[in-house]
C-alpha cells in the first residue's frame, strides 16, 4: 500500500501543477483513506494506470467548470467540450509524470483514459485502499485519488 511519504509526493505534485498554471495556488485538504470504488468523483475523471514495480491507478476528478477555468488559465481562448475532456486527462498525466521522478523508471504510467463520473467497471489492485486528496483551487474542489499496491 502507498506510504505517507508517497502521498506527500503526490500532494507536492498537485501544488506544483497549479502553481505553474496560475497565480492562485491550490490548497490541499487532508488526505484520507477510502475504498477505491467509493472515492469521490466529479463530472469528469482522468485516469492513469500504473504498472511496473507498482500497480494501481491515479485519477484526477473535477467539475467541468473548474476544468474550463484551468483551460482559460493556461491561455486557451475557448474551452469546448473536447478540450475540457483533454485537460482532465492532462492534469492527471502531468501530476503522475512529475511524481515518476520520485518513484523511478519502474513507475510506468499509461496515457490517460477519460470518463464521465465513475466508470462502473474500473478494476483496482486487490486488497488495496485509496488515498483521496481534496484539491481546492479558486472556488472549486477536485480530487486526486491514488490507489497503489
Amino acid at each position: 500500500m502507498i506510504t505517507e511519504k508517497e502521498v506527500k509526493i503526490f500532494i507536492e505534485g498537485v501544488k506544483y501543477y497549479f502553481a505553474t498554471i496560475s497565480d492562485n495556488k491550490a490548497s490541499v485538504g487532508t488526505p484520507y483513506l477510502v475504498e477505491p470504488d467509493q472515492a469521490p468523483t466529479n463530472d469528469l475523471m482522468g485516469v492513469i494506470n500504473i504498472t511496473g514495480a507498482r500497480r494501481g491507478k491515479v485519477y484526477f476528478s473535477a467539475a467541468r467548470a473548474m476544468l474550463r477555468h484551468i483551460l482559460l488559465s493556461i491561455g486557451e481562448k475557448e474551452a469546448d467540450a473536447e478540450l475540457i475532456e483533454d485537460i482532465v486527462g492532462e492534469v492527471a498525466n502531468t501530476i503522475s509524470g512529475n511524481v515518476r521522478e520520485f518513484f523511478g523508471s519502474q513507475f510506468v504510467i499509461s496515457i490517460p483514459s477519460i470518463f464521465e463520473g465513475r466508470p462502473q467497471d474500473m478494476q483496482y489492485p486487490p486488497f488495496t485502499k485509496a488515498f483521496s486528496i481534496p484539491v481546492r483551487w479558486k472556488s472549486y474542489t477536485a480530487y486526486l485519488v491514488v490507489c497503489l499496491e
